[in-house]
């Protein structure tokens, strides 16, 4: 028997110029907007058991922030901690969140979001009503890339370039199914869930943007009546936009940027409609199922830390020092390879004296036949494979930076291999693979 309800919520949180941006190794301040940054909201209720599945247009949003703002919808919702679902979508163009900031603007914005969560969790469930739940998987091809690449030296780099002659290969693989679910509702908008996995980094600059998730969700709504949209970033840790083939039409609203990577605000509006593209493939032929069961779980792990050698602390200083005092031309590299010097050596340096593990919490709800695992951090593409084959489900979505962010977790061969996602991640070796076994562990708890 079916005993589903559906709600669904959207705020602004477009915030103040000057405001600091995270997303690089270099700073930037907010200076326009380009559009809106939001919340949105789904609320899911059976009977008793509600759940609040929420995503904001933000790069990332700390585990002890995460926390803070958990505990406030929780006090305000009654809503159980572990069924609040805070999902960032990665973009790079948005404000900076972090509570312990010594910046006036961020520690403002912080706050300013944190009562936003409130206000968008209690609108969605003020807005359930009875609704069917639907599921079908289209695809989005030619907008999600691999971003390493095995070079003609033998080394591995990430985003060497578009047209690079000394590129040999890719390394991994791409998975360009976008999962639908769809929820349609007695007397109000059916509402539209999707996922994929792919980097958010395609406008660049010092303009706040939403970038193409945004304008997924509002090409979507703009293409079907009365529907509201939300998005799940997936596996995206190694994966982007970026073409390394591209030729003619592929460069059309694109510029070339400071890391070697070709971005534009046009090409954004691009992925955002082919993403539309995917849904719309499959949205009027959906499985529908009955749902009268909504469970949530979270786990904790402990994993081990990726600690620095002893012999390679001394260039590792020198580096980061350079970084921190604005000297970064007087490191021997350039582009994404400067980048990744600069972003091994911080790692280096703040785990020099450990610790020797840091916690990883897992989070999981299930929808009836439909599980949503959500990871605090940017997982690789093999996760995101290894996790949708967890069996006893009809469809798995991987999400990222969900209830946390706690960096990269690359597959054991970019450890091997090297590269900037493996030689920056503060997790050792393994991790990726340890996620997978205790990602579809939590999903078996739920059947």
């Amino acid at each position: 028997m079916n005993t589903l309800q559906a709600g669904f919520s959207r705020v602004n949180v477009t915030p103040m110029m000057g405001i600091p941006m995270r997303g690089y190794f270099k700073e930037r301040y907010a200076e326009a907007v380009l559009d809106d940054l939001e919340i949105v909201a789904v609320a899911l209720a059976c009977g008793e058991t509600k759940t609040l599945l929420m995503a904001i247009d933000n790069l990332q949003i700390g585990t002890k922030l995460v926390k803070n703002y958990q505990e406030r919808i929780s006090e305000k919702t009654g809503i159980a901690k572990e069924a609040i679902f805070i999902h960032s979508t990665h973009t790079h163009t948005a404000g900076m969140l972090d509570m312990d900031s010594k910046n006036e603007l961020v520690l403002e914005y912080t706050e300013f979001v944190g009562k936003r969560f409130v206000d968008v969790a209690v609108f969605a469930l003020n807005d359930l009503k009875p609704a069917k739940m639907g599921w079908a998987v289209g695809k989005a091809p030619g907008i999600a890339f691999v971003r390493r690449f095995r070079m003609k030296d033998g080394k591995v780099r990430t985003n060497p370039g578009v047209g690079n002659p000394d590129i040999l290969h890719p390394i991994g693989d791409i998975d360009d199914r976008v999962n639908v679910i769809r929820f349609d509702r007695e007397g109000a908008e059916t509402i539209v869930m999707a996922n994929m996995g792919c980097h958010p980094d395609v406008v660049g600059g010092n303009k706040i943007s939403a970038d193409w998730p945004a304008m997924f969700r509002r090409r979507l709504e703009k293409s079907l009546d009365n529907v509201k949209a939300i998005f799940f970033n997936g596996a995206q840790g190694d994966i982007n936009h970026v073409n390394v083939n591209a030729k003619d039409g592929d460069f059309n609203d694109t510029f070339h940027d400071f890391d070697d990577v070709d971005r534009g605000y046009g090409h954004a509006r691009h992925m955002g409609n082919v993403m539309a593209g995917a849904v719309l493939q499959v949205y009027d032929k959906v499985n529908y199922r009955d749902v009268d069961t909504i469970r949530f779980a979270y786990k904790v792990s402990e994993l081990p830390s990726n600690m620095p050698k002893p012999e390679d602390m001394p260039l590792a200083r020198k580096y980061h020092e350079l970084h921190l005092a604005g000297k970064d031309s007087e490191i021997p590299f350039k582009g994404m390879e400067l980048t990744t010097v600069v972003a091994e050596a911080g790692r280096m340096v703040r785990l020099e004296h450990g610790p020797e593990t840091f916690p990883l919490g897992l989070s999981a709800v299930t929808i009836g036949p439909v599980a949503l695992l959500g990871i605090p951090g940017e997982p690789f593409n093999g996760i995101g494979l290894g996790i949708k084959e967890a069996k006893g489900w009809e469809v798995v979505m991987p999400c990222c930076l969900t209830n946390g962010s706690e960096g990269y977790f690359p597959m054991q061969d970019s450890y091997d291999e090297g590269g900037y996602e493996a030689r920056s991640s503060r997790y050792k070796a393994g991790t990726a693979e340890l996620i997978i076994e205790e990602g579809r562990a939590l999903l078996d708890t739920l059947h």
